[in-house]
């Protein structure tokens, strides 16, 4: 389909060589031809007008005209009378590439898939963020067009201070807020700062997100290790004994367990950090949504020179904004700044403002208290329809969040399941990911339910059923 450009006359770039030899017209009509011939010019295209065309080259509008018609009468362009010069819809294209053959036994549509990490991507509040966007391009001083701190909008930082003071129980300064884009620039930030101050090693969760923290460890330098999580979280001995003074963690819901960090194990953690001279780097990942259990406050606000916390809002609202944060121990924040400055100056400015406004006028705690109802029904029908589908199956992870963790039961294997099941149209995804050697634990399914709508829920667990045991 060709692209349908507004305004009066688009652009196309085209050259002229008065020295050449070669008549000025010949050399348009050529290249019109071959910008045809090429694909770089499609059926039904738009051309600049003639006076447009011969302003930009230095030629005469007659020349130009003249050109047009030689290529209609070949049978290149088309002109309707009251319309644009077109390309013609028969005109000569290179031929499409053949699409990739269907392997054999490919996976039907999926009737359900269980990806985590993605909310509803449908449920997205699209009015909320277009009053906002539109609110912030009227009301934003000319001033903030500019490239601006790099810490970010200072509209956004002291909002989102006020609100993780608020709802996370956080230690949040404005003055040491940095806005990012998104968790894994934030990562990637504090890493650097962290090995040109001398870290070699940062430790991780196992299970957790060993790709993601291996992949950024390893751009910044340094070496990546894993520790394991039991029923309270971090274990925090087996930290110490790493050597490593740094650590990733997700205290508040751990990825991809579930559970929250022991009161203990948080007390263990700070001591840990106070004593080595390390930091902590806490994703604060889902803490919006809990359903039965009391709120857990940020790890930072418990020790606020030793903990980076890292927040976005692609669990909350959408991955594509690309807007998170850094609260950062103030003798790191001038490091994290410059870091973050000549990586790329700065996140976009009107979506920080926009996101301002949207948490400041209320619509964003709106959303949040409707999608915690949306994510609540759906969690309930997995349960009822693991229940009833595959009863054998214990669910644990479900206190927040909108994933939850399946024990399948003794001889299952991950890998046959998830394929099995993507035979039948589900997509189902293993533990396995998730740790640092695959093959090391039980085996188990991390069911993401956020992007997935009840009555598929119910569908897709009704045809995996007899699969999970």
């Amino acid at each position: 389909m060709p692209v349908q450009w507004a305004g009066l006359s688009p652009e196309l770039l085209l050259t002229v060589d008065r020295g050449s030899g070669e008549q000025l017209r010949a050399q348009l009509e050529r290249q019109l031809r071959d910008a045809i011939r090429s694909g770089r010019l499609r059926p039904g295209e738009r051309l600049p007008s003639s006076r447009e065309l011969a302003r930009a080259l230095g030629l005469s509008r007659g020349l130009v005209q003249d050109a047009y018609a030689q290529l209609r009468a070949e049978g290149y362009l088309v002109t309707r009378v009251g319309s644009a010069t077109r390309v013609a819809p028969s005109a000569p294209t290179p031929p499409a590439a053949a699409p990739p053959p269907t392997p054999p036994g490919a996976a039907p549509r999926l009737v359900a898939d269980f990806r985590h990490g993605v909310p509803d991507l449908a449920s997205f509040p699209r009015g909320d963020w277009l009053w906002a966007v539109r609110e912030a391009a009227r009301t934003m001083p000319t001033a903030d067009l500019d490239y601006g701190d790099p810490r970010g909008s200072r509209a956004l930082r002291e909002i989102v201070a006020a609100y993780l003071r608020r709802v996370r129980a956080a230690a949040a300064d404005p003055a040491h807020t940095v806005v990012v884009s998104g968790y894994a620039q934030g990562l990637a930030l504090a890493f650097q700062v962290l090995a040109r101050a001398g870290v070699r090693a940062v430790a991780h969760e196992e299970p957790g997100a060993p790709a993601t923290v291996t992949a950024a460890a390893r751009a910044a330098g340094l070496s990546a290790v894993p520790v394991p999580v039991d029923a309270d979280g971090l274990d925090v001995t087996a930290l110490e004994a790493t050597g490593a003074t740094a650590v990733v963690v997700t205290p508040a819901h751990q990825w991809p367990t579930g559970v929250a960090l022991a009161p203990a194990r948080r007390r263990a953690l700070a001591a840990w950090a106070l004593r080595r001279g390390g930091v902590v780097i806490e994703d604060d990942y889902d803490a919006e949504f809990r359903y039965d259990r009391e709120p857990v406050g940020a790890l930072q606000g418990l020790a606020p020179d030793r903990v980076i916390s890292i927040g976005t809002v692609s669990k909350s609202l959408a991955p594509a904004l690309r807007i998170g944060w850094l609260l950062s121990p103030p003798a790191l924040t001038p490091r994290l700044v410059e870091a973050k400055r000549i990586a790329d100056r700065g996140t976009p400015t009107l979506d920080q403002l926009a996101l301002a406004l949207l948490i400041e006028s209320g619509r964003y705690d709106r959303h949040l208290r409707r999608m915690r109802t949306a994510y609540a029904a759906r969690r309930a029908t997995l349960v009822t329809a693991l229940a009833e589908h595959a009863p054998r199956v214990r669910l644990t992870g479900l206190a927040a969040g909108f994933h939850a963790v399946a024990h399948l039961p003794d001889g299952v294997e991950e890998d046959t399941v998830i394929g099995e099941a993507l035979a039948r149209g589900v997509g189902l995804y293993g533990m396995s990911a998730c740790r640092s050697l695959p093959a090391a634990g039980p085996a188990r399914l991390v069911l993401g339910f956020g992007d997935v709508p009840e009555r598929a829920i119910a569908e897709g667990i009704a045809r995996v059923g007899n699969l999970l045991g």
